[in-house]
């Protein structure tokens, strides 16, 4: 897992051209510490996936970015499956489970 702070990084990372799963982590909400659970594990089970994460409130441009760039309102916690330039599937708050995140990358890979 990496984290992202930057516009920069993220069109870095989109030029590899490989799928990838991004969480919008917020530090403050219970609902998001839940998601984060589930994000890690994955991302730990997973090593093939990359995996990416900010932190809302420290990197609000980016977040912003990336919601304006694929048209998918802003929430968080957020988790997108971004392959072929394209967002693939995302899922906010409590549909945010392994289970989940398994189903739409192995869709992908």
């Amino acid at each position: 897992m990496q984290k992202l702070e930057t516009i920069e990084q993220f069109e870095s990372i989109q030029k590899q051209n490989r799928p990838f799963l991004l969480m919008k982590h917020s530090l403050t909400c219970p609902i998001s510490q839940n998601a984060w659970g589930e994000f890690e594990r994955f991302a730990k089970d997973h090593s093939d996936i990359e995996t990416y994460y900010l932190y809302v409130q420290e990197a609000r441009p980016l977040s912003n970015y990336i919601a304006e760039t694929f048209q998918i309102k802003h929430e968080s916690p957020q988790v997108l499956f971004i392959a072929d330039d394209r967002v693939q599937w995302h899922a906010s708050h409590w549909n945010i489970t392994y289970g989940q995140m398994k189903k739409a990358a192995m869709n992908e890979s």
